[in-house]
């Protein structure tokens, strides 16, 4: 049996357990940094650190207010906050005292909050704030089986007489009773923690359907045990690393983040204020993160935006950087493929460094100057984004995994990654390709089921462990997989021609700096169209060099020059594409899409039948006059 095959097999049954032998070999260690806010106007954030004993000392207060509240083995505790250290410490502790976290968007509205509460039986809600608890109170008539409220931070929290006695506390109430309950009953952390069998459950993740109510899926302590184990063996992260974690803690890529980390025993740098990421990175300046593709993209808009802006030469500059590092980028892999040996032509070689002085480094600064590996992973990254940014020396490593199996099914490894590809499965998960070319996954990160949903749970997943993910993919000889698209996404055009659409949304937003969002539309139509949604800072800067600053957005993108510009970019798109996958006819947005209108899902997926319902008349006027069928 390999050191790999050994690591995972003998995995205790929970990170409860490995979070304990974590704190007792590295209790001074550093374990969490988090930023505590500067007053508006006051300067930049403090960083604060805790030791891994510090953090169990909180952690293990939290357990045993837990306890003391009455929450019993398996029971459910909801967690309702963005991320934060103390999301990190009120898991744990949800954990360490043997009960199950149901995690909840803090976007997630009054009404959907209240069926997640209701159809997990949560006994506790941990809220971030005053709004989180007023959400809670709002459908408490409808929650009969919450019995209490745990405000983290409690400003502008004003007591209501509605609620019952007990009901509300705040987190420092419960880690005082907590820590009051460890003096009387030393033990009881440990013994919870002791009980804990592999096939308890641990974490209920509901996730955000695009139709109908959210799915809860029950992920039992094996499976983040068996991730955080698969993950340690990839030899990606060490003890020494700095990670900066700002994802959503609720959505399950940002979890497994956390149950990796207890196992290596790195820093995590917690903060999950999206608007602070750039201005986080170099005070930071972690060796890896994990991001989703808009972020990447975003990073590369803004680059090409600036450059455009600093005029004609310096964005000639950027252009024939970035062909350098795409080149350069490919060659290398190719090389590496090949021989072992990440090998260039010295011509390339030189052009390379000239771009690196003049483009590649100030990039590498933005991101805090230390950043060994990016992992991108939720939604497909435009290959000519990723080599891109490889080419940079900012190496993005793609994954792929869903909430049914904990996450992280697939990563590419190290040097040996390959663009394009979400690599190789994490040691112990099983792949195969279905007639039909849908991916089927078996092993210990796979979901135990649908949460009371035992139908739609034997839809997916097979008596002997396959598990349906319902995307479409190929493994290359050598097991590299590439994922083509969403089963359920494939257009096919009334001419009977299939499309992948994220394909062509990827390839345009590699050609076009100024996209945000894009979704191309044709199944059952004649030809494909688009809705696209430009980034507003990136027009709005365009708009204040071409005669129209001080307009609006809206504005703006209605603008015929606007409409041209990207006209043009939709014509370079075209070139590189099959007939049948062209874009014949697009629409402009007068809004970007997001989360709150439902569009986008927490990790920022697009929501396709959201979209084609809230932009009907749009994709309708597009056909209008066109025979279709």
């Amino acid at each position: 049996m390999s050191d790999t095959q050994t690591l995972i097999e003998n995995r205790p049954p929970s990170v409860a357990s490995l979070f304990l032998e974590r704190v007792a070999a590295t209790p001074d260690a550093e374990a969490y940094r988090y930023p505590v806010p500067a007053a508006a106007g006051s300067g930049p954030d403090e960083w604060k650190s805790l030791s891994w004993a510090q953090a169990a000392q909180r952690v293990y207060a939290i357990a045993a207010g837990l306890v003391e509240l009455g929450v019993h083995a398996e029971e459910r505790v909801a967690l309702a906050s963005s991320t934060r250290v103390e999301w990190i410490l009120a898991d744990l502790g949800i954990m360490c005292a043997g009960a199950a976290t149901t995690t909840v968007y803090p976007q997630t509205n009054a009404e959907e909050s209240a069926f997640i509460l209701s159809d997990s039986e949560s006994k506790v809600l941990v809220a971030e704030d005053a709004a989180q608890l007023a959400k809670a109170r709002e459908s408490r008539a409808e929650l009969p089986e919450l019995r209490h409220v745990v405000v983290i931070d409690a400003t502008g929290v004003e007591p209501d007489a509605a609620d019952p006695d007990g009901w509300l506390l705040t987190l420092e109430d419960l880690e005082a009773r907590g820590a009051a309950y460890l003096e009387k009953n030393p033990e009881v952390v440990k013994e919870r923690v002791g009980a804990i069998d592999k096939d308890q459950l641990a974490t209920l993740i509901y996730t955000s359907g695009t139709t109908g109510r959210p799915k809860g899926v029950r992920l039992p302590h094996d499976n983040w045990s068996y991730m955080a184990k698969a993950i340690a063996s990839t030899g990606l992260v060490g003890q020494d690393d700095v990670q900066y974690l700002w994802l959503p803690l609720a959505h399950v890529f940002g979890k497994v983040l956390t149950s990796g980390q207890i196992e290596v025993g790195h820093v995590t740098a917690v903060d999950g204020r999206v608007d602070k990421i750039i201005e986080n990175l170099p005070v930071v300046q972690p060796t890896y993160m994990a991001a989703v593709p808009r972020i990447f993209e975003k990073v590369y808009n803004g680059v090409a935006a600036k450059a455009r802006a600093g005029g004609a030469a310096k964005y000639k500059i950027f252009q024939w950087a970035a062909g350098v590092a795409r080149e350069y980028a490919k060659v290398s892999q190719d090389n590496f493929r090949r021989t072992g040996v990440a090998s260039v032509p010295f011509a390339l070689s030189s052009k390379h460094k000239v771009a690196d002085a003049l483009v590649y480094s100030k990039l590498r600064e933005a991101f805090g100057g230390r950043l060994r590996a990016c992992v991108s992973g939720s939604a497909a990254l435009a290959p000519e984004i990723g080599y891109f940014f490889a080419g940079a020396g900012v190496h993005i490593l793609e994954g792929y995994g869903l909430t049914e199996s904990s996450a992280a099914s697939f990563v590419n490894p190290g040097e040996a990654y390959r663009t394009g590809t979400v690599g190789k499965p994490l040691p112990g998960t099983e792949v195969r390709i279905a007639d039909d070319g849908e991916i089927l996954l078996r092993g210990p990160g796979i979901m135990e089921g649908y949460h009371g949903l035992p139908d739609k749970t034997a839809e997916v997943l097979e008596s002997d462990g396959w598990f349906h993910t319902g995307d479409i993919g190929e493994l290359s000889v050598d097991g590299y997989l590439r994922i083509t698209d969403r089963k359920k996404d494939l257009i096919k055009t009334s001419g009977g021609k299939y499309i992948a659409p994220a394909e062509v949304e990827g390839q345009f937003k590699a050609v076009c700096p100024y996209v945000s969002n894009i979704l191309v539309h044709g199944a059952d139509r004649n030809f494909c169209t688009a809705l696209i949604a430009l980034d507003e800072p990136a027009i709005l800067e365009w708009a204040k060099e071409n005669g129209l600053e001080g307009k609006t957005y809206a504005d703006v993108v209605a603008a015929p020059a606007t409409v041209r510009l990207v006209e043009g970019y939709v014509a370079e798109l075209n070139q590189g594409l099959q007939r049948w996958q062209t874009i014949k006819k697009f629409k402009l947005l007068p809004r970007d899409l997001d989360i709150e209108h439902g569009e986008l899902t927490p990790s920022l997926k697009l929501k396709r039948p959201v979209v084609e319902r809230q932009y009907k008349g749009l994709l309708d006027e597009m056909y209008a006059g066109t025979r279709e069928g």
